[in-house]
């Protein structure tokens, strides 16, 4: 109430329901039945945790309106954006507000600057700056908004501020997409609270109308309210779910490479003992876990005791296996190479993914890890026809796939990854891969031959698919442009590929 006792207008934070308690699905949390989940079931990256979800509230509303420790306004670099967000906390918080943002000289993109709240509930505000989102530029306006809502918690945790009110940082007018951004801002929350969790008490989701179904949709992913969320929401992870701080990992800052993958660290000691070698870690890898006992399937195959239709459900079980191990398991360091993404389309209006063969360093990495990686970006792409564009530009003999590696994954993918590839386009190809592809397309993968196209300029594999709609690796375009010319920006279809 005011002094006057009509009603308030501002939400006291302490009232409102939190994430934890809107769960009409919660499992028998005792001990025994944890204990059971864990020794049976895949974990997800972000387990079930009631206390973090306690601290978690997601609220319909304008975010000036709460009343609590800070609130945040999401605006430009010169701090005078007029969005509905920030015009509502000016209105609000008066006059004076103005005056104090002119002594901070601006605030750069990604950083949180600090203001009193005047006459608002809130005690401060804390305002930052989200990037402009191009998808050219991907990689950079992610780390760029996951150091906005970093340095707000940071600042509150410097602060000591009990509550944050959160807006939703990546306003229309600066093009991010919700989806993508909504990932971004809950799992750097989520990963603040697992570290720094003691030090804030609440943080609170205002959204819109429009937004609220986009942070329902994905808050269970990150936040799950049960242990049955908590599995049920596993497989919609995105393929990048940053490192231990809900950082994205970028290749410049994060490259973790094994020496040996799979085997245990070499001592002096063991280079000389032969046959007395510890080989125990032989079969232990993922794939060796997944698979099972691969001599006894074939030999029922062999005997005829296992029927075409029988295969195909042991081999959809298999796949979906290693499906949900790649969703659960940390393939940040293959992420962070930028080896395979996804970009635009083609002519014929499907989905382009990327391969750059100069990105693999084949013999420095867990190849089986890659494999998961694959699946895990993979799968929702090759739900609908698709094309790959592998760049073979500069590649040397330590980025070369090999054969038995490239004939697993054949073998190991779902059956709509073969019937959705329409093509592969096989960029700046050596004689020596030309011959390579050939033995490959005829000896150990059938179906796949017709498929390939060998590309020797960009000039090329432009008539298939428009320069706009890829993203190029810089040192593609500088080779292409030294061997055969500069492109131009406009091809007509042609027939050819």
């Amino acid at each position: 109430m005011d002094p006057l006792g009509a009603p308030s207008q501002f939400v006291d934070v302490d009232i409102l329901p939190s994430w934890g308690d809107s769960c009409e699905d919660e499992l028998n949390a005792s001990d025994t039945a944890a204990e059971t989940f864990q020794k049976d079931t895949i974990r997800s990256p972000f387990l079930y945790n009631k206390d973090i979800n306690a601290k978690v509230v997601l609220w319909k509303g304008d975010v000036a309106l709460l009343n609590c420790t800070a609130i945040v306004n999401t605006s430009n670099e010169s701090l005078t954006d007029k969005n509905p967000v920030s015009e509502s906390i000016f209105m609000l918080a008066g006059p004076d507000l103005k005056e104090d943002l002119q002594k901070l000289q601006g605030c750069r993109t990604g950083e949180a600057k600090l203001t009193k709240g005047f006459h608002l509930a809130a005690r401060f505000i804390i305002h930052t700056v989200g990037p402009k989102y191009k998808s050219r530029y991907r990689t950079a306006a992610e780390s760029s908004l996951y150091s906005c809502y970093r340095n707000v918690l940071q600042l509150a945790k410097e602060q000591s501020m009990s509550s944050v009110g959160f807006c939703v940082i990546n306003s229309a007018k600066r093009g991010y997409p919700l989806e993508d951004a909504t990932h971004i801002a809950l799992r750097t929350v989520r990963r603040f609270l697992e570290i720094h969790g003691e030090t804030i008490e609440k943080v609170v989701f205002a959204v819109s109308e429009l937004e609220e179904a986009t942070y329902q949709k994905l808050l269970p992913l990150y936040f799950p309210r049960s242990l049955k969320e908590e599995t049920r929401s596993l497989p919609y992870l995105p393929a990048d779910i940053g490192n231990a701080e809900g950082e994205p990992v970028v290749p410049e800052r994060q490259i973790r490479i094994s020496e040996k993958p799979g085997a245990p660290e070499d001592s002096p000691e063991e280079e000389d003992e032969g046959l007395g070698v510890d080989l125990s870690f032989i079969g232990s890898h993922a794939f060796a876990r997944m698979e099972g006992d691969i001599d006894k399937q074939r030999r029922l195959i062999l005997q005829g005791q296992l029927s075409e239709a029988a295969l195909q459900k042991q081999h959809q079980r298999n796949y979906n296996r290693w499906l949900c191990q790649a969703r659960s398991e940390d393939l940040s360091d293959i992420a962070s190479l930028k080896a395979l993404y996804q970009t635009g389309v083609d002519h014929c209006g499907r989905t382009v993914m990327v391969v750059v063969g100069r990105n693999i360093p084949v013999t420095l990495i867990d190849m089986d890890k890659a494999l998961l990686y694959f699946i895990h970006v993979m799968d929702h792409i090759a739900v609908k026809e698709y094309v790959l564009v592998y760049f073979h530009t500069l590649t040397s003999e330590y980025n070369h796939l090999d054969s038995d590696f490239l004939k697993k994954l054949y073998d190991v993918v779902d059956v709509k990854y073969k019937r959705n590839l329409k093509a592969v386009y096989f960029v700046h190809p050596t004689f020596r891969s030309k011959v390579s592809t050939w033995f490959f397309t005829t000896f150990s993968v059938s179906g796949l031959k017709d498929k390939i196209h060998h590309v020797d300029s960009l000039h090329q594999l432009f008539s298939a698919i428009s320069p706009e709609q890829i993203d190029f690796p810089p040192f593609v375009l500088e080779y292409d442009a030294r061997e055969n010319g500069p492109y131009y920006t406009s091809y007509p279809p042609s027939p050819d590929l």
